[in-house]
């Protein structure tokens, strides 16, 4: 370690909770130029092929028959209960 960084961590010792935190984020936004880009936007075709089908165990066109059917005996109970009701 040089000098140089040694005095200046004994001069960030000093500091606050905050100020340190201020002065982390001072140095990580001078980095950022230096630092290789990891945030950039991802096609979802990288993805293909990450997970073993299927996924959560359940087919995806079954899950959405489930759904799908499981949002019909909702909407079905909902408007027999409104009608009873009346």
């Amino acid at each position: 370690m040089s000098p140089l960084l040694q005095q200046l961590l004994k001069q960030a010792e000093q500091l606050s909770d905050e100020e340190q935190r201020e002065l982390m984020r001072g140095v990580a936004e001078m980095m950022k130029p230096h630092l290789p880009h990891t945030n950039r936007k991802r096609k979802l075709s990288e993805f293909r092929g990450m997970v073993r089908y299927p996924f959560l165990g359940e087919d995806a066109q079954a899950w959405v028959t489930r759904t799908r059917r499981e949002g019909d005996e909702h909407r079905e109970l909902l408007l027999r209960g409104k009608n009873e009701g009346d």
